[in-house]
């Protein structure tokens, strides 16, 4: 029985085109609603994150075991709950509950699905299929704040309608192919974080801050500072980010994750510093672009990394852990970010956001050195 590869891909993608929506949303929704300002805004988006982080390895762990279609339900189900709760709360405490039970159903919802995807393929083609499959994951994201713009003040019930069609989909698949093993029992701490997951997983997590300035601030930096272009800054970082990801996954494969991370990584640096210094619109929008480019290929790149290292053992949990350093570094950046701006001000919080470009380039070119040490063994 095949893998239904494409129904998950569709499933995935409503989710998160859900989750990408509420990145649009919540910039204005917060302060329109509760009052708050850049640093409550940039924690509302960041918080989310700390459940998928936290999620993601149980969810790998449990599709390790042959648990991945409930799983993947379950994800869709909370996704909409989270959605649900986000639309009705009464308050910025309530707000951040259902945000927490979203980030919990996003992780449940790709963490479980992609090592089900990456069971029916060889370990060759494994980085070219991350980097496609998870186009699902980032497209929604990078998608989700175009519809958001779009339909206004509908936006929440449209999210709870998304998340609600991904579990449908994954309900009308057929069992999933896997055998039903016994959970791996969690005796120690590398039990939990494999060897050979942390470095990839701080390279990505390093990465992940950039992005995360970007979802929490640039809405907000282009309104506050009158540079206009922030009705559709995020639309044009999503065309860069998925024409780059759907054109350049191949390279992973063909050059190794660590030289396309460090690549691309430096293309980001040079769009943080932009972003920061930039005053007027079309330069704005250049240099967003930019970001999306410099971001698009590092994923698939860790994932790759991440199979190597671990040799194809315990792929669930290695990639949920791995892809959870994504999660911590969004998480960090919403509300530190926020507060740098608050203080010093927007330009403030992308020149950090640049540096934490810069010491991902580092880590992965001591990581490049350090993997050609150990090779021959």
């Amino acid at each position: 029985m095949g893998v239904p590869v494409r129904r998950l891909w569709v499933a995935v993608l409503c989710g998160y085109l859900a989750f990408g929506a509420t990145l649009q949303a919540l910039p204005a929704y917060v302060p329109e609603k509760f009052g708050g300002g850049a640093l409550a805004s940039g924690t509302a988006v960041g918080i989310a994150f700390l459940a998928t982080a936290c999620g993601r390895p149980v969810a790998g762990w449990l599709a390790d075991a042959g648990w991945s279609r409930p799983v993947v339900v379950a994800g869709g189900v909370l996704t909409a709950l989270g959605g649900l709760g986000q639309l009705l709360a009464p308050s910025l405490i309530i707000l951040m509950i259902a945000r927490l039970v979203m980030g919990a159903g996003e992780a449940a919802l790709f963490s479980a699905a992609l090592p089900w995807v990456l069971s029916g393929m060889r370990m060759a083609q494994r980085g070219r299929a991350a980097g496609w499959f998870g186009l699902s994951m980032w497209g929604g994201l990078a998608a989700g704040p175009v519809i958001a713009s779009l339909i206004g003040d509908r936006v929440w019930w449209v999210v709870v309608g998304l998340a609600a069609a991904s579990a449908l989909l994954v309900l009308t698949t057929r069992s999933d192919p896997g055998r039903i093993e016994p959970l791996v029992r969690i005796r120690r701490f590398r039990d939990l974080v494999p060897v050979g997951v942390p470095l990839p997983g701080a390279t990505v997590g390093l990465a992940a801050y950039c992005y995360g300035t970007v979802a929490a601030l640039l809405v907000l930096r282009l309104r506050a500072d009158g540079i206009g272009g922030d009705g559709i800054a995020l639309a044009v970082f999503a065309a860069a980010f998925l024409v780059i990801r759907f054109a350049g996954s191949p390279a992973v494969d063909r050059y190794g994750g660590r030289t396309v991370a460090a690549v691309t990584v430096t293309i980001e640096v040079v769009a943080l510093v932009g972003l920061a210094l930039v005053g007027e619109a079309v330069g704005a929008l250049v240099f967003t672009a930019l970001a999306g480019c410099g971001m698009a290929l590092i994923y698939p790149a860790c994932v790759s990394m991440t199979l190597d290292r671990v040799r194809g053992l315990r792929p669930g949990v290695s990639m949920g852990v791995m892809t959870s350093f994504w999660d911590l570094g969004v998480m960090v950046a919403g509300p530190l970010g926020g507060l740098v701006a608050e203080r010093l001000g927007f330009p403030a919080a992308f020149y950090l956001a640049a540096v934490s470009a810069a010491a991902c380039v580092v880590v992965c070119l001591v990581f490049l050195r350090q993997r050609r040490a150990v090779s021959p063994r």
